[in-house]
This record gives C-alpha cells, sequence and structure tokens, in this order.
C-alpha cells in the first residue's frame, strides 16, 4: 500500500480541489501498473476533527468487556450519525463482532478438500446477483439469486466441497466462532485524583471511545449540546447500570467557555469607559458615550452578519481592540460641542452643527487612518489569512461607526 498525501493552499474551494484530484487521478489510469487493483481518494478538513470525544466503560469489566462495549457504541454512532448536524461519527478501541472460520488440517484432509476451496465456495456463495425481470398484471418484478450469509449457523452450512457425490459443508472441516474479533488495538480509562469519585475506582478500566465530528459550517457549542441531551436520554434507556459514559474532549465547552469570557471582558471594558468619562467629563458624556457604543456595535454587527462572519473569538478581540477607537471621537466631539454651547451665541442644535463640523476634517482623517492601517490584514495569505480577515473589516467598520454616532 502507498499513501499520496496532497496539500492544497489555504482558501482553496474544496469541491474544485477534489474535481482536480479525481481528473488528474482517472486520467493516467493508462499508465498504472496491473498490480494496483483500485484508488481511493478521501479528504481531510478541518471538521474531520472531532469536537466531542466520549468515553464508554464499565465497572464491571468481567459482564461488560470491550467487545460488549463497541457493540453499545456501535448502536449509540447510528443514533449521533441521525442529529442534523454531525458529520462523521467514529467508534475507536474494543474488538468489533467477527466470524471466525478456524480450518482443521487433518479433517480438512479426510475430506480431500483444500483451504482454497473453501475460500473459493465462500466466494460463490456469499452474494446475490440479479436474475433478470419477470412482468405479471402490469407489474416488473425484479428476480435476485442467491442471498448473503448473515450468521454463523447460515456460514457452517455453506457446502465447499462434493466429494464422491456427498457434500461436504463447512461445519465439517471447520469451527465456527461468532464473537469478537483479534485485538488490534487496546484502549484504557484511568482516573486522575481530581476526578470526582475517583477514590473508589480502580485504574485501567476498558474504553470505547466515540468521537463526533460536526458539519461545516456549523456552530460547535450546538452540536456539542445536542450530543450531550441525546446522550443523557441514551444513558437512560439504551445502557445498563453498569456502564458510565465519560466526556474526554468537549470543543463545544471550552470554545463557549471562551467566548462567554471574552463577551465578559467587553461588557467589564464598556461599563469601565462609561464610569470614568462620567467621574471625569460628566454624566451627560457617559450618557452619549454608553447610547453610542451598542449603536455602534449593532450596526456593525450587521455589517458582520452581511459580510457571512459570525461571533467567535476573534470578531470578540476586534470589539475589544475597537472600543476605545470607539469611544474617543464621540467624547472628541462632545467636548467641541460643549465648548459652543458655553459661549452662548447659538442655540443647541446650532452648537452641535457648528461643534461637529469643526472637527469633521480631523475625524474623517483618523478615521482613514484607521482603514488604511488595519486594511492589510484582508491580504494576509497562508493560514493566519481567515484569522485576520475578521480583524481587517471589524475594526474599521467599528471606527467610522463611531464617527457617526
Amino acid at each position: 500500500m502507498a499513501v499520496v498525501t496532497i496539500h492544497f493552499y489555504v482558501g482553496e474551494d474544496r469541491e474544485s480541489a477534489l474535481f482536480n484530484t479525481y481528473n488528474k487521478i482517472y486520467s493516467n489510469t493508462d499508465a498504472v501498473p496491473d498490480a494496483v487493483s483500485t484508488w481511493v481518494v478521501k479528504s481531510v478538513e478541518i471538521d474531520d476533527v472531532p469536537i466531542v470525544m466520549l468515553g464508554l466503560w464499565s465497572e464491571n469489566p468481567q459482564l461488560y468487556d470491550d467487545f460488549q462495549l463497541r457493540r453499545m457504541a456501535e448502536e449509540i454512532a447510528i443514533q449521533l450519525q441521525a442529529l442534523p448536524d454531525t458529520n462523521r461519527v467514529s467508534v475507536i478501541g474494543g474488538r468489533a463482532r467477527r466470524i471466525q472460520v478456524l480450518l482443521n488440517p487433518a479433517v480438512l484432509a479426510a475430506h480431500h478438500t483444500a483451504p482454497l476451496d473453501i475460500v473459493a465456495a465462500l466466494k460463490i456463495t456469499n452474494q446475490r446477483l440479479p436474475a433478470g425481470e419477470l412482468y405479471f398484471n402490469n407489474e416488473a418484478i425484479i428476480l435476485e439469486a442467491g442471498e448473503f450469509i448473515e450468521d454463523g449457523e447460515a456460514l457452517a452450512e455453506t457446502v465447499v466441497n462434493v466429494i464422491d457425490g456427498n457434500a461436504v459443508y463447512l461445519k465439517d472441516v471447520a469451527s465456527i466462532v461468532d464473537g469478537p474479533a483479534v485485538a488490534e488495538t487496546y484502549g484504557w480509562l484511568s482516573f486522575g485524583p481530581a476526578h470526582q469519585g475517583s477514590d473508589r475506582f480502580r485504574d485501567n478500566y476498558p474504553l470505547v471511545t466515540l468521537a463526533v465530528a460536526k458539519q461545516r459550517g456549523t456552530n460547535a457549542v450546538w452540536v456539542a449540546e445536542e450530543v450531550h441531551q441525546l446522550m443523557a436520554g441514551l444513558a437512560t434507556d439504551l445502557l445498563p447500570p453498569e456502564i458510565h459514559l465519560e466526556v474526554l474532549r468537549d470543543y463545544g465547552e471550552t470554545a463557549n467557555e471562551k467566548v462567554n469570557s471574552l463577551a465578559s471582558s467587553l461588557l467589564i471594558a464598556i461599563a469601565t469607559v462609561v464610569l470614568f468619562i462620567g467621574l471625569f467629563l460628566g454624566w451627560r458624556p457617559a450618557l452619549v458615550v454608553a447610547i453610542a457604543i451598542p449603536l455602534c456595535y449593532g450596526a456593525a454587527l450587521a455589517v458582520n452578519m452581511i459580510s457571512g462572519y459570525t461571533i467567535n473569538r476573534v470578531t470578540l478581540f476586534a470589539l475589544i481592540v475597537a472600543l476605545g477607537l470607539l469611544v474617543d471621537d464621540p467624547i472628541t466631539g462632545i467636548n467641541n460641542i460643549e465648548r459652543f454651547h458655553d459661549h452662548g451665541e447659538s442655540s443647541p442644535l446650532d452648537s452641535i452643527v457648528n461643534g461637529m463640523r469643526e472637527i469633521r476634517t480631523p475625524l474623517l482623517t483618523s478615521t482613514l487612518t484607521i482603514i488604511v492601517a488595519f486594511a492589510p490584514l484582508a491580504f494576509i495569505t497562508g493560514m493566519m489569512g481567515p484569522y485576520m480577515a475578521p480583524m481587517a473589516l471589524n475594526v474599521p467598520v467599528r471606527n467610522p461607526s463611531g464617527s457617526g454616532c
């Protein structure tokens, strides 16, 4: 076997990349040697990385071993796959179910049967082929011949050879074992001191892991919540009391914590700015700034929605960075309006118009400077490009909003 890994440039369209890959491979099949039977092309991207990993383990391994745990995990995987926003659901660890054919060399020799005879017989028997169509009563009935082997009993009754007119069954020359396969990997669970109830559990419990990935463009927090809600119901209805569920990874929870931390930092920053303005400039400037911030942020978030950006850690960080720039322009405008108003030579409305007209050019110039400073972030290539692009949009958009407010 040979594995060839193809890395595409960041921002390359996924469908076009896969189409070009298939086109290039199948346009060169004439150069492929006969020893190569087929090609398999698999795409691997960031959404294939599991966001939730759940571990099934039993405190009674004699009753529920890794084979039983994997059977349960495979049933749960079908339920998880039915969720609308999940992508690939993988079962890791444990021994899968296998029907093993253990040949007896002495009995094979006595029945004049070779192992290749058994292989050929199983290939012929375990298949279903189309056998034509039957038209009756204005209906077309599709006919099929043969059937698939469904269990160990049907496999044991398979005829593998005919000697002197007598059929040789597989059960005559081999032992049929329907059970766990030979272990290829092992998964164990141990508890640290910080785990709740770890003092009553011993170490090294057999573990089978369910890895759940999300679909492209979906919210990891919501997908993780859907998975946990489903598992809470399955733990009650499907799993025995001796089977426990352990959360090994939850990127939805960690992402939610980081977003909430940035959101709380943003609220603290806004409250601090309004408080200091109220203490040093008076309650009226503080009120203006307190009204300007949510209005300008609302307009900027609307632009983000139109542009296809979601609320995430990068956009929230841009909110915090733009907060100081957003507050500077209203403070400057309030001070100049107050200066015109204190002269008492014009009405309040004229004071507002004249005060803003006088500083209009500096405000526009500062806004243009910020746009020029942050706009190049949109042209960053490589892995950092998708992370810096929201900064290039959010900070300039919020600052012109502040100038307008």
